[in-house]
């Protein structure tokens, strides 16, 4: 790329990358691209955690005349978790391998470990930095495989996390990340979640380029206004306003690795985009995810981070990294460990953006309104508005009219109207000379706004 990515003076007496590192390059198609650098050694796995969850591709960096070491193993397993589905595996320092039978044996290793991974069909090219062979191989490979992955995706609702805060001299506040799920113009305001500031955007810049506006899938250095540093920090994510909800608690789908199981009250760290964070396991329908099984789970995030449905994360218990999930929902109430009907609701979440997992969703926040719904659904605007209609014709939700049109579960309006003939009846006995009882009493025994 020409630049050198290891920013601290520590990184490069020593020659090995602790901290992010950010790069870009263009490939022979033309096409531009954003590179992160994460630690490779086993004790920075936590900074790697940070760089990877919104890669597009993975370039799998693995050193000849070592072969297959334990961090390669937890890296892959990592990638694995995060659902990484688009990768080149490059067999770096040849030039430092015995022979061509070393090198062969290297790669059918590196071949048995891939297999069973979301990388099982990447390709491995042999490449030596020192003396340049392969790299022009690398970089065909790098261009065929973006050429298969999909676009970023557009929903309207951006998202930005914060891997890196820092101070630009003549501009202020600076900080770098990953766009998500929509665009970022030049003079929006911005809110840092969890408990950040909100600040205005001053300038955009990508790959030190100015740019108007910011696309989805893109990184970005944002140029804030009105914050300073010591309010921001790695692992919060800008938004615009009430977009992007504090997540205290998750309710998730956790694939377990062989290892070891994870029991119920397990203390874990979880690590969810940039951000990390300590959290209590709560197994639901058992008591515990069997090793190299799927369970379902409530975790108990404090402190609390930014968390959307469809996020994926990974959990680690004293610096091994033990499983992965994805998020299905975000602050539902307390689940009874032992209610069928919580596991039931979960599965019809992972089943994706179909009608039941909208309704298992419009359930947990009605009575909302689209745009309140969406931003708890992993589904868009169009399949979203699809849904709820389907599901208003076939009697399941119905309307509430008003200002903005707002929706609620035929069995939330059965569990309301029980709520509120209780209310009354108990309005009766508490006031049994009074005729009537208000509309406002009425609202706010049953806990609802004016709307």
């Amino acid at each position: 790329t020409g630049i050198h990515p290891d920013r601290l003076q520590e990184e490069r007496e020593r020659g090995l990358t602790i901290e992010l590192g950010f790069a870009w390059m263009t490939l022979p198609s033309g096409r531009e691209v954003s590179i992160v650098d994460v630690p490779g050694h086993v004790r920075f796995v936590r900074h790697m955690l940070a760089g990877v969850g919104t890669i597009d591709l993975a370039l799998f960096v693995v050193a000849a005349d070592e072969g297959v070491m334990p961090q390669t193993r937890e890296h892959l397993e990592i990638l694995d978790l995060l659902d990484v589905r688009h990768a080149v595996v490059a067999l770096t320092k040849v030039d430092l391998a015995p022979d061509e039978e070393w090198l062969e044996l290297v790669e059918e290793e590196l071949r048995e470990e891939l297999a069973p991974t979301t990388l099982g069909r990447a390709p491995i090219v042999r490449t030596s930095a020192a003396t340049g062979e392969g790299l022009d191989a690398l970089r065909a490979a790098l261009d065929a495989a973006l050429a298969d992955t999909p676009e970023p995706r557009d929903v309207g609702r951006p998202r930005f996390g914060i891997d890196r805060v820092f101070t630009m001299q003549g501009f202020g506040t600076v900080v770098t990340g990953t766009l998500l799920d929509g665009t970022l113009r030049a003079g929006e305001t911005l809110e840092a979640v969890p408990g950040g500031p909100s600040a205005r955007i001053r300038g955009l810049q990508t790959h030190q380029q100015q740019v108007g506006e910011a696309q989805p899938g893109t990184r970005v250095a944002i140029n804030l206004a009105g914050v300073g540093t010591d309010e921001l920090r790695r692992g919060q994510v800008l938004a615009p306003p009430g977009q992007v909800g504090v997540a205290r608690t998750i309710d998730a789908v956790l694939r377990v690795l062989p290892e070891r199981a994870l029991r119920h009250n397990l203390r874990v760290t979880v690590h969810l985009g940039a951000a990390e964070t300590q959290g209590r396991l709560r197994v639901l329908g058992g008591d515990e995810v069997a090793a190299g099984s799927e369970g379902w789970c409530q975790v108990q995030l404090a402190p609390p981070l930014a968390a959307a449905p469809g996020d994926l994360f990974v959990v680690r218990v004293s610096d091994r990294t033990l499983g992965g999930g994805r998020v299905l929902a975000v602050n539902t109430p307390r689940h009874r460990r032992t209610d069928p009907g919580a596991v039931e609701r979960l599965r019809a979440l992972a089943a994706g953006s179909s009608d039941e997992a909208v309704l298992a969703v419009l359930e947990r926040v009605e009575p909302a309104t689209l745009a309140e719904l969406a931003r708890h659904a992993d589904a868009e605007g169009d399949a979203l508005a699809g849904s709820v209609e389907a599901l208003v014709e076939r009697g399941d939700v119905m309307t509430l009219d008003g200002a903005e049109a707002r929706y609620l579960s035929a069995a939330g309006a059965a569990r309301l109207r029980t709520r509120a003939e209780r209310a009354l009846e108990a309005y009766e006995r508490e006031h049994p000379l009074r005729r009537v009882m208000s509309g406002e009493e009425l609202r706010a025994r049953l806990g609802l706004d004016a709307r």
